[in-house]
C-alpha cells in the first residue's frame, strides 16, 4: 500500500485577515508562508491555502440529504483518528463554533460508521471533519 501524501487545496476567501484569524486562532492551524493575497496553513499535515477573492454578489449554497441531515455541497475536510476528532470537536465547541451539523456518529452499527461534523469558515466555505470507527472501512460500501 502506498503511503498517503499530503494534499494541497486552495480556497477563496472574501476577507483574508478574518479568515487568517479563524484558521490560525480559532481552529489552531499553524500558519506557513503568506503574501498580501494568500496564506497557507498546516491543515493536519496537508497544505491549505486561503486566497483573497472579492465577494460574489450572488452566492448560492446547496445540500444533499445524508443520514437524515442536510450536508452542504461543496465541502472539504480531513479524516482524523477518533482521538484527534474528539479533541478537535471539543476545541471547536469551546470556541463557540456554529455547527451546520453538530458532531455525531453517522451510519451507527453499519459499514463506514464514523463521527462527523460540519461548519463554515467566515467566507462561507463548508468544512467537514470525520473519523471512522474502523479506518479500514474508509471506502466500505
Amino acid at each position: 500500500m502506498k503511503q498517503t501524501q499530503p494534499f494541497h487545496l486552495a480556497i477563496p476567501v472574501n476577507n483574508l485577515e478574518t479568515c487568517r484569524t479563524f484558521y490560525r486562532d480559532t481552529l489552531g492551524f499553524t500558519e506557513g508562508r503568506s503574501s498580501d493575497h494568500w496564506v497557507d496553513f498546516d491543515f493536519f499535515g496537508h497544505q491549505l491555502v486561503i486566497h483573497y477573492k472579492e465577494k460574489e454578489k450572488t452566492e448560492s449554497s446547496s445540500s444533499n440529504p445524508v443520514d437524515g441531515k442536510d450536508v452542504p455541497v461543496p465541502h472539504f475536510g480531513v479524516v482524523l483518528d477518533m482521538e484527534t476528532f474528539e479533541a478537535f470537536s471539543a476545541l471547536l465547541k469551546s470556541k463557540n463554533i456554529t455547527f451546520i451539523i453538530e458532531p455525531y456518529i453517522r451510519f451507527k452499527g453499519k459499514a463506514g460508521e464514523q463521527a462527523t461534523m460540519f461548519f463554515k469558515d467566515p467566507s462561507g466555505n463548508a468544512l467537514e471533519f470525520k473519523a471512522f470507527k474502523n479506518m479500514n472501512q474508509l471506502f466500505a460500501h
